[in-house]
């Protein structure tokens, strides 16, 4: 009896892993919806939930970037494609570990903030000072961390939040912000944890390409405007150009003037010997033939 036991619970495994089927899983909007893994599930309701881990540099080729980890969660199954939302992010721990050395401080922060399309983040950022510095000191850069964090949060949504956090941008404005403290070497965003998905629909992205492309097209104008001579332009240059040409004009004539004269006195000398020479040999050849007509 055990043995028979044995051989129908080894039949029931096999045909478990024979029903499982593969499932591709796809990156959010956010980053393009670019496949990132694949992963086997019996049914796709199992899915749901399922965590993933992927490193920024696969998804953009920038190897920069490999010490940034993003989290992904399945929330909805298509066929055998699996759809996405962004967790949150954190940074690699031997990343870490390489920029905190001995005699230096390191302030951590966790601050919760809400964005304008009502999702709220739970954000960590951290600072790294040269040397070590005084708590006072570690308070006021919790605090200016608190402000900037908040005011970024409020002005921006939530895929724009995550974008900057990336980037490094919100980093690089706390850093600027801590200077007036003290001069921090190092500022950047540790984690962040998406408690709750934005209420809100705001599509960020269109309303920033036309920002850009309105100032653009006012400077093209000008620039043809500038190249352009206007009607009032146009008399005043001529007027310039007829002077330059009556100055450039006047010392050729000039010139020619002077050379004249020489032209006219070298023909002279020449015509005179010429015709000294025409009547030295008129006044020789009579001569010859006197001298030849005598013997005879």
């Amino acid at each position: 009896m055990a043995k028979a036991r044995a051989r129908t619970t080894s039949r029931k495994v096999k045909d478990r892993w024979k029903a499982k089927n593969w499932y591709q899983i796809l990156a959010p909007s956010l980053f393009n919806n670019v496949p990132v893994a694949e992963t086997l599930s019996e049914t796709p309701d199992s899915l749901i939930g399922r965590v993933t881990e992927v490193s920024l540099q696969d998804l953009t080729n920038d190897f920069r970037k490999s010490h940034i980890k993003l989290l992904f969660a399945i929330d909805k199954v298509e066929q055998n494609t699996a759809h996405t939302q962004l967790k949150g992010h954190l940074l690699t721990s031997d990343y870490l570990r390489r920029m905190i050395r001995r005699k230096k401080s390191r302030v951590d922060g966790v601050f919760d903030v809400e964005t304008r399309d009502g999702a709220l983040l739970r954000v960590k950022p951290f600072a790294i000072a040269e040397k070590r510095i005084q708590s006072s000191q570690k308070k006021l850069i919790r605090n200016v961390m608190k402000e900037v964090i908040s005011k970024e949060g409020k002005a921006k949504t939530l895929n724009s939040f995550i974008k900057d956090c990336l980037e490094g941008r919100i980093g690089s404005e706390i850093y600027k912000h801590c200077k007036i403290y003290y001069p921090v070497k190092r500022i950047e965003i540790n984690k962040t944890e998406i408690i709750r998905l934005p209420t809100i629909i705001i599509e960020d992205e269109k309303p920033a390409e036309k920002k850009e492309e309105e100032p653009e097209k006012p400077t093209e104008p000008s620039k043809e405007e500038s190249e352009v001579p206007s009607e009032e332009e146009l008399p005043e240059k001529k007027l310039d150009e007829e002077e330059a040409k009556d100055e450039k004009e006047a010392p050729v004539e000039e010139e020619l003037a002077s050379e004249e004269p020489q032209e006219v006195e070298k023909p002279k000398k020449k015509t005179k010997a010429k015709t000294t020479t025409k009547k030295k040999t008129a006044a020789k050849k009579p001569t010859k033939k006197k001298k030849e007509e005598t013997p005879e």
